[in-house]
């Protein structure tokens, strides 16, 4: 016993291959064989007999029947390849055949049942929560409604409840990494193990960005993806956490898929976990494994979205631009989960060590808001001097970016020099054909979200190819994409993407300026073209389009709704008295793909020189509701008006006092500043 121990212990480290099976309790003719009757003989037979009755007493307490927790001893062991894992677990497989089959079934039967495969399920009692209906993207709440008994379980059950093609199947699972990201995890892949999942594939410790699980859902032909993130909202255990649902094509679940997860957790009576304990420390390197008779697939997904990128950017261009004495960047993870996928992109593939700032993913984003914009990515903006009164310096870096908690959005700017999301799209559609190798044969069509300006329809239009306007949420862009209708899309909340996925992707943004500037700087001995330069340039030949968004944050729900309602109830009264108004509505979109229509996502007034104001509340917060107002303001092209130099703030401003006399916002909600000015 004491060498076919060694021999297995010895094998999880490496240096054997596949252990023989343990020798738990010997055989009489064993016992015959090797057993010398003296002093220390009676004592070894004693003490594997009292092993024996232990190891027989725990079966009868919690059932062996997949990859459980490991042995105390096993703890200390280095777990750093997947041969390593698979080792371990095949000594597990050897103790587990060791116990009596009808000892399972009936310990089995006792705890609420067992699967076709003998996985040990309870099927706990539940009752319905309110208010677990998903928004923009997914549900958020408080990290401590999460945590409260059973929140967590019943939205995940209601998603395999009315998502039957995931039995059997692969599901890929994964978040930010914010608070609680671990722990809910861990309750749901014994919850899909209960359920009959196939196969769950996740990354090292469950953390990957938005857009690489939607990479990863394509490229293994998954049928789902469950994503843990509250996007750009802070994290920490007083903050907010979230959890999505992605369809087969790899983006978010649109609204007819919504609605009946939200039906189900309505009437919810009952979820399905399983009794087996899992070790974290399984998730800590990539590799394979088994628990409960379904197989789990830890990968590293850094490495995967990297080599997707170079399959669509020209790398060594890039590296060319980065390694110019006159051109320095810089990336700011804002303690996200894109830093390590940038550290890797950036410092590493393209040669630009130190480059990435605030690179650490934190549970708590380190105490900061993940939310790429000028008030929250304060590093990013004093390293490129965006402050109105800061002064631009020799080092300052001609190039900057942002992302977002889960890294799907993204912030650009130059030295000195802000992009407006909607700029940002307009000009990377303008010049993707020629620098990107991915849009080589052109764009198939372009997609906006109705509150993104117009920037992006003017290129639409000069290229002759269709322009599509949707409602807020990326889930409106998947159908476009899947029919071949888009190959870029954007919205004006800093989310910015291509078909190669089906989520907005941060570093692709990225990369897609590094390959313009590259670009546009092809030759080495010309003054290097900034980023103010390339979209000064775009300004004179679409025009210009002034944009700004004041968001109210925290509103109480009933003032903000009450608010809408008055919008609404005045749209005629406003089109007949409001010089220049072409257009009051509130926008309602039918998908040219499926026929299906969503109404009510936000009041426009749209005027004869294409300026407008739009209302809306956001769905992308945990607490009360968020106003938002957009104001664009058109300028015209040509002629003397250089429109760079006029301010934004001074452009937009008769908008915005007119905006918010329409609203009656003040009146109604008691606020006289907006939270953030983007």
């Amino acid at each position: 016993h004491r060498r076919r121990e060694g021999q297995a212990m010895r094998a999880c480290n490496g240096r054997l291959g596949a252990p023989r099976p343990l020798v738990i309790i010997p055989s009489r003719r064993s016992l015959r064989k090797y057993l010398k009757i003296d002093f220390f003989s009676i004592l070894s037979v004693v003490s594997i007999v009292l092993a024996a009755i232990c190891i027989l007493s725990a079966a009868q307490k919690r059932p062996m029947n997949g990859v459980a927790t490991l042995p105390p001893s096993m703890h200390k062991m280095k777990v750093s390849t997947s041969a390593k894992v698979n080792a371990r677990n095949q000594i597990f497989k050897a103790l587990n055949q060791k116990l009596q089959p009808e000892s399972r079934a009936s310990v089995s039967g006792l705890r609420g049942g067992a699967t076709a495969t003998g996985v040990a399920t309870t099927v706990q009692n539940t009752e319905p929560f309110e208010g677990q209906m998903p928004g923009t993207s997914g549900l958020r709440k408080k990290v401590k409604v999460f945590q409260e008994p059973r929140y967590l379980e019943n939205f995940v059950q209601a998603i395999f409840d009315t998502n039957p093609e995931l039995k059997g199947e692969t599901l890929v699972l994964g978040g930010d990494g914010r608070f609680f990201n671990d722990k809910a995890s861990l309750t749901i892949v014994k919850m899909a193990a209960a359920n009959g999942i196939g196969r769950v594939i996740t990354a090292k410790d469950f953390v990957a960005s938005t857009p690489a699980i939607s990479s990863i859902v394509r490229d293994s032909k998954a049928k789902g993806a469950i994503i843990l993130t509250a996007s750009h909202n802070p994290g920490g255990p007083d903050e907010d956490f979230g959890i999505k649902y992605n369809t087969a094509n790899g983006g978010p679940a649109p609204n007819a898929v919504t609605d009946k997860i939200y039906e189900q957790t309505k009437k919810i009576s009952s979820y399905k976990i399983s009794e087996e304990s899992l070790d974290p420390l399984l998730f800590k390197e990539a590799g394979s494994f088994e628990f409960c008779g379904m197989k789990v697939d830890v990968m590293d997904a850094v490495g995967a979205y990297s080599g997707l990128m170079k399959k669509i950017f020209d790398f060594p261009k890039i590296k060319a631009l980065l390694k110019r004495s006159d051109f320095r960047m810089v990336f700011d993870g804002m303690h996200g989960v894109s830093g390590p996928f940038a550290k890797r992109i950036f410092e590493v593939d393209l040669e630009a060590p130190g480059s990435v700032i605030n690179g650490e993913p934190l549970p708590d984003f380190g105490g900061g808001h993940p939310d790429p914009n000028l008030k929250y990515a304060t590093d990013l903006v004093e390293a490129m001097k965006l402050a109105p009164d800061a002064k631009i310096e020799d080092d300052t870096p001609e190039f900057g970016a942002a992302a977002d908690g889960d890294g799907d959005r993204n912030m650009i700017a130059g030295k000195g020099f802000f992009v407006t999301p909607s700029d940002s799209l307009a000009v990377i559609a303008a010049n993707a054909k020629d620098a990107i190798p991915y849009f080589k044969n052109g764009l198939s069509g372009i997609a906006r979200s109705m509150p993104t300006s117009g920037a992006v329809d003017s290129v639409a239009k000069s290229l002759g190819i269709d322009f599509y306007e949707v409602p807020t949420g990326w889930k409106f862009f998947g159908n476009l994409m899947d029919d071949g209708k888009i190959s870029m899309c954007g919205e004006e909340s800093f989310g910015t993407g291509s078909d190669h996925i089906r989520e907005k992707d941060g570093i692709w943004a990225v990369l897609a300026w590094l390959s313009i500037i590259a670009h546009r700087n092809s030759d080495p001995s010309k003054p290097l073209m900034s980023v103010k330069d390339i979209v000064s340039e775009h300004w004179s030949k679409f025009g210009r389009s002034f944009y700004t968004r004041y968001d109210y944050e925290g509103v109480d729900s009933e003032k903000a709704n009450s608010m809408m309602d008055h919008m609404r109830k005045s749209l005629d009264e406003l089109k007949n008295s409001m010089e220049g108004l072409v257009t009051a509505d509130d926008f309602q979109y039918t998908d040219p793909v499926d026929g299906s229509i969503a109404k009510s996502q936000g009041i426009r007034f749209v005027f004869n020189d294409n300026s407008r104001i739009i209302f809306r509340l956001s769905g992308t917060g945990s607490v009360g509701a968020t106003i938002r107002m957009y104001i664009e303001a058109c300028a015209a092209t040509g002629g003397d008006n250089d429109s760079s130099k006029i301010p934004t703030s001074e452009a937009v401003a008769p908008l915005v006092a007119l905006g918010l006399k329409i609203s009656k916002l003040t009146e109604f909600t008691g606020r006289t500043e907006p939270t953030v000015i983007t």
